[in-house]
């Protein structure tokens, strides 16, 4: 079965529920089904280990196995052997870095009170999504892995080397790999142009769609965006339930700076902690 519904659950599980629901929509890794649309897969959601986790279970069932090796922990260990240098990187939100092709949302389907929702990227609790990780993982470290300076489990990273020089190169080569869509240079950080442009020269959007997936980038790039949330709040609403979809001058403005201040954004300096900060206030 395949249609279910949504799990009982107390008033504090559903305000966590919600909170992740709301913090998913926001990075856009999930869309509100609307009303007119035909829902035949519904999954529940419940709260695991401070996640949001759906129940694929019944979906899993009917999944093909992907049989990509994952590694033995005990053989990844043996390789740190003769390590003087460690570090461990995980990858935050791991799974959702990868998207879903439209026509498998469907399957993604999960259910709660507030209405019915579908992934955009993978999600946890699916089938094969530990073993696609780690096959997207072995193949942009494929060097790295091969040379013996890393070693990579699902989103668990972990540099080795012998010598001190060796491991800040080896750490400075896999945060280049892994800023996707920033550019370090020292203690500074830029937006990546390339992967903007195509989204800049894209027209103006015609529907919540494609609303949300612009707002999805200036979402992800707002530190570089001055009064972002300000700018971006009419093309928010513009989003909500029960809104008619209207580009207003307001809402055309808002996003023709957005635009611009993608393509002028300015390069941010990251903070030396061992100094001291001045903090300068309006009083208004």
């Amino acid at each position: 079965m395949l249609r279910r519904p949504p799990y009982p659950a107390s008033l504090e599980t559903r305000k966590e529920i919600e909170k992740h629901i709301n913090e998913l929509l926001e990075m856009d890794f999930i869309r509100k089904i609307g009303h007119n649309e035909i829902v035949e897969i519904t999954t529940s959601v419940l709260i695991t280990w401070s996640r949001l986790c759906a129940d694929f279970r019944a979906l899993n069932n009917y999944t093909k196995a992907d049989r990509y090796p994952i590694p033995r922990i005990p053989h990844a260990l043996d390789k740190l052997a003769k390590a003087k240098y460690i570090t461990k990187m995980v990858c935050m939100k791991g799974f959702h870095q990868n998207g879903v092709k439209p026509n498998s949302m469907k399957f993604l389907r999960i259910i709660f009170y507030m209405g019915i929702y579908e992934y955009t990227r993978i999600p946890f609790c699916i089938k094969n999504a530990s073993a696609h990780f780690q096959r997207m993982m072995d193949i942009i470290f494929q060097e790295e892995i091969l040379e013996g300076s890393m070693v990579v489990y699902i989103d668990d990273i972990i540099i080795y080397s012998e010598t001190w020089e060796d491991h800040g190169q080896y750490i400075d080569r896999v945060l280049k790999l892994l800023a996707l869509g920033h550019k370090f240079s020292g203690l500074s950080l830029a937006i990546e142009q390339s992967k903007v442009e195509a989204v800049l020269k894209n027209p103006v959007p015609k529907s919540i769609k494609e609303m949300q997936s612009f707002l999805g980038l200036a979402s992800y790039y707002r530190n570089h965006i001055k009064n972002s949330a300000h700018i971006t709040s009419s093309l928010y609403k513009l989003c909500s339930k029960d809104v008619v979809f209207e580009l207003t001058k307001e809402r055309r403005d808002a996003y023709e700076m957005i635009k611009y201040e993608l393509k002028n954004a300015p390069v941010l300096i990251l903070p030396d902690f061992e100094l001291p900060f001045k903090l300068y206030i309006d009083a208004a």
